[in-house]
């Protein structure tokens, strides 16, 4: 599965990520809007989006509001995939997403169409970020990943 290709038992080598060093700060962040844009808009139609490391998904919650009343509520979150939890030993909350949701792949085609990026610029930039991603939980550092 293409899940395995972040299960690392190594350091992530520079070699590994040929489209990161080639591209500018910017157009990497280019991508990942044109990436996030694209999430948002299946989370609308009730999809989940799968990336390899895991889901971004609308799921279940719930809000507290005045008196203690709990409201229930769906909120958009990013559930790591099990696999990768237990290869990294990662603690998170179980968060399940519902059953008649959706999963897709990311459509990297109309993604580089929005971003104006090669279709395959794109698609290699997203799992070399990953990658990146993965080397920096293989080596228990912290991340920041901000979406809008």
């Amino acid at each position: 599965a293409k899940m395995q290709k972040y299960l690392l038992y190594n350091a992530v080598e520079p070699e590994e990520l040929p489209i990161l060093k080639e591209l500018s700060t910017i157009e990497i962040c280019k991508v990942w809007s044109g990436m996030s844009r694209h999430i948002y808009r299946q989370l609308l139609k009730r999809k989940a989006v799968e990336i390899g490391v895991g889901s971004f998904a609308v799921v279940p919650s719930h809000a507290s509001v005045a008196e203690g009343k709990v409201l229930p509520v769906e909120r958009p979150m990013f559930v790591l995939s099990k696999t990768l939890k237990m290869f990294y030993n990662l603690e998170s909350d179980e968060t399940k997403i519902p059953d008649e949701t959706p999963v897709v792949q990311p459509d990297f085609e109309e993604i580089a169409a929005n971003t104006h990026f090669r279709q395959e610029i794109v698609e290699q930039c997203v799992q070399e970020t990953l990658l990146c991603f993965a080397g920096a939980l293989r080596d228990n550092k912290e991340v920041e990943f901000t979406f809008r």
